[in-house]
């Protein structure tokens, strides 16, 4: 009876890792271009981004959470960052500039990792340039107060920031099923490749400085 207890345990436990897997599948997002790993049907929530240089950008976030455990992915859309930019009441002179708008959106990457690093309470971890699917990016690993941990992945996509958040108990393992799983899309819905680092390009903004002059 010894070896059929063990058996039928196994399939017990089998089945239950089976069910759990089962719970995690892809999520797909074309209109902000994007397919992520979650564990169910994510809440969707439009909210305002300000920026850096005071600009306030549409933004969609993408959230779930499963027990104790918190995922998102946020999308700030700056492909209208000209014109934003342009109608912008609040300017000063130190940003009036017409090549701001372009500044704002390259530098989104690094400030979204600013205000993730002045949160209260947290200790970074881990603090480095990382790239998915060869689109280049910054990853972060913090710890909170009440000891849960904090996973992030921020990256910036034909003008689209993708913020990835996933944050689970102090003893959890690493949610690399939702931390790796983030893959680009085109404007047809297929999946962008690249065969080397992606950097985001943006149009040369008319009567800019260049180089020698």
């Amino acid at each position: 009876m010894r070896p059929l207890r063990v058996v039928i345990v196994a399939m017990v436990l089998l089945g239950t890792a089976s069910v759990f897997a089962q719970e995690w599948s892809t999520y797909t997002n074309r209109v902000d271009r994007f397919e992520v790993n979650f564990p169910g049907e994510p809440k969707i929530e439009e909210i305002k981004w300000p920026s850096e240089y005071g600009a306030v950008f549409p933004a969609r976030v993408y959230s779930l959470a499963q027990g104790a455990s918190r995922y998102s992915i946020t999308v700030v859309d700056y492909t209208d960052a000209e014109r934003i930019h342009a109608a912008r009441t609040n300017k000063t002179e130190a940003d009036s500039l017409p090549i701001y708008w372009q500044i704002d959106v390259q530098a989104s990457i690094a400030y979204a990792a600013t205000k993730f690093r002045q949160r209260p309470g947290v200790k970074v971890t881990f603090d480095a340039f990382h790239y998915i699917d060869l689109v280049s990016g910054h990853q972060l690993q913090m710890t909170n107060a009440d000891q849960s941990r904090t996973f992030v992945g921020i990256y910036l996509h034909e003008s689209r920031l993708y913020i990835l958040e996933a944050t689970v108990p102090a003893r959890a393992p690493q949610p690399g099923l939702f931390q790796q799983s983030l893959t680009f899309l085109d404007a047809s819905g297929g999946k962008v490749r690249y065969r080397s680092i992606y950097y985001n390009r943006l149009p040369q903004v008319p009567g800019a400085f260049e180089a020698g002059r």
